[in-house]
């Protein structure tokens, strides 16, 4: 059977990947029934579904043709590669390092320094329009997690409070 689509043949592959780790990641806690779910339940469910409707994407891609095949183009190293580091900064920032020493800088630095490093993974790049999303998301934040559902972990970095 010849691949029609291969964006979505390879989306599709990713989508069944992703859902089967996570579906026997789950396998690894209790599941439970509908009455009383384990804490593997969800996990296993949302892992199943994933690799379903991977599934019916790589069928459809098998099946639906495209005019040129829609080809799979060149790697973009320099977005995956910003935004996996930017992930990474936000979760040294937030958390810190105790075994380097390396103070948590709060949820506010944290995300400050996430959008800044994604947004270099872009075509183009504005300070502005960048500390703009940057503030809104860093209010939205704590607004949401802070304020509306009262959980306690550091916001601002240690040497300030």
């Amino acid at each position: 059977m010849r691949i029609k689509n291969q964006k979505d043949f390879f989306c599709g592959l990713i989508y069944v990947g992703v859902g089967a780790g996570f579906a026997l990641g789950a396998t690894n806690y209790t599941i439970g029934d509908g009455a009383r779910m384990g804490p593997g339940y969800f996990p296993l469910l949302l892992g199943v579904v994933l690799a379903l409707i991977g599934a019916v994407i790589m069928f459809q891609s098998l099946v639906v043709e495209t005019p040129d095949g829609n080809p799979v183009g060149p790697w973009a190293f320099k977005p995956l590669i910003l935004i996996v580091l930017s992930n990474l900064l936000y979760g040294i920032l937030l958390g810190g390092i105790p075994s380097l020493n390396v103070p948590a800088m709060g949820l506010i630095v944290a995300i400050y320094g996430l959008v800044i490093l994604a947004a270099l993974a872009g075509t183009e790049f504005r300070w502005r329009e960048v500390l703009v999303l940057a503030t809104i998301l860093a209010a939205g934040s704590w607004a949401a997690f802070v304020w509306g559902l009262k959980l306690q972990f550091q916001v601002w970095p240690t040497f300030l409070g």
